[in-house]
């Protein structure tokens, strides 16, 4: 048998756990493709403007960008699986008190806390799956990347039908679907060991930082969120689709970005190196961001583009996070802590920004924006590449 056919059987020869966790991620990560074609909604409902709108992504971004610093903290005292149950619980219930809620303020602060249960769930996850799987690093990225692409594609599609009910009817159904995923994970997955032998500090990953190839890649994805969150948090308001429109938009999306990173990321990994790849993926996304800025007001461009970035997005997703786990002697929650955290920084300001250069200037500026600092995320890479060097080298099965 050659290696190829014996990665490919390894893929899916997992242990239980594996499996359980990532029937978790898809439902958890159908809950942030579940809102994104309610926001227009959301905006009209609640009177609110398009930059108020967006501060739902904000403050759930934020709230995620500083969690992350305690997400080993906190499971190297409870545990892998009741980390990831409490992420889930607490999602459950700020997804459910949304629903409820009346002002887009009470909104904001209710997203916040969900973005805080997601970081527990998200973090834990994807270093859960690395470190249980039997196939190795990449394989279980792939996995990891595959889970999130097909939340992130079905999310939107559920969303735009419920949410063509109501506007309330999305949160709801996160709420109800993390009740499922809660009580699948419950039992299936059973109790594992701590994932690091000591008690994690909220200093490690910062301390993490200090090697240049981990926070190059932080700082690349803190730039290039700029862009996915323009996408994702404005591009819905130029669209002028209703709710179950834009779900069939981001269902596109969202599978292009699955496919892409289960089977093509892996391909030009092996072919091209996997910074050459992500290098030629953002600069492609860029472009995309750019094509949609000139012409914004032409529906069909946006919402073929929209569609197309899927697979960008998704290549790079596999890419950057396989370079993630192998660019610093640390451990793999410290190293998707440390990351994570600069990466939501990004996705933090990008909507705020995207949704207030709208109304400062016009619809055109958020994605021109969007769209140059992604391209200054791989000018920043290649400026750094030599600390990117041994990630290329580096047999990603392991």
């Amino acid at each position: 048998m050659d290696s190829s056919s014996s990665q490919k059987g390894s893929l899916l020869s997992q242990p239980k756990a594996v499996w359980a966790v990532g029937f978790a991620c898809i439902i958890a990560f159908m809950g942030i493709g579940l809102v994104d074609p309610i926001l227009p909604a959301i905006a009209e409902k609640m009177n609110a403007s398009q930059s108020q709108v967006t501060l739902l992504f904000t403050s759930y971004n934020i709230v995620m960008a500083v969690a992350m610093l305690i997400t080993g903290v906190v499971s190297s005292r409870l545990g892998t699986k009741w980390t990831l149950l409490c992420g889930i619980i607490i999602i459950a219930v700020f997804a459910s008190l949304g629903g409820a809620s009346n002002s887009i303020w009470a909104l904001v602060g209710l997203r916040g806390g969900w973005g805080l249960g997601n970081a527990l769930f998200v973090a834990t996850a994807l270093s859960a799956i690395v470190s249980l799987s039997r196939a190795g690093t990449a394989q279980a990225i792939i996995l990891y990347e595959a889970a999130i692409g097909l939340g992130i594609s079905v999310g939107p599609l559920l969303g735009g039908e419920l949410g063509s009910i109501s506007w309330r009817g999305p949160f709801y159904g996160v709420g109800v679907l993390m009740v499922v995923a809660f009580i699948f994970l419950l039992v299936m997955m059973p109790k594992t060991k701590q994932m690091t032998k000591a008690k994690s500090s909220i200093l490690d990953p910062f301390r993490a930082l200090k090697y240049r190839g981990l926070s190059t890649l932080g700082i690349t994805a803190l730039l290039y969120n700029f862009g996915f969150f323009t996408l994702l948090a404005y591009a819905p308001f130029v669209m002028q689709l209703k709710e179950r429109g834009l779900g069939y938009v981001f269902l596109g999306w969202g599978l292009l970005l699955a496919v892409t990173s289960v089977f093509v990321a892996p391909q030009l990994q092996r072919r091209f190196g996997t910074i050459s790849s992500m290098c030629a993926m953002l600069t492609l996304f860029a472009a995309t961001l750019l094509a949609m800025g000139i012409w914004t007001s032409s529906k069909a461009v946006v919402i073929i583009s929209v569609i197309i970035a899927g697979a960008f997005l998704g290549n790079n997703n596999t890419l950057i996070t396989t370079a993630v786990m192998q660019a610093a002697p640390v451990e793999r929650p410290t190293a998707s802590a440390a990351y994570s955290f600069l990466r939501f920084l990004g996705g933090a300001i990008a909507p705020w920004l995207a949704g207030k250069l709208a109304e400062w200037f016009n619809p055109h500026v958020p994605f021109i924006v969007g769209g140059c600092f992604v391209l200054v995320s791989v000018l920043f890479v290649l400026m750094n590449r030599n600390h990117l060097k041994h990630i290329d080298h580096a047999d990603p099965a392991h």
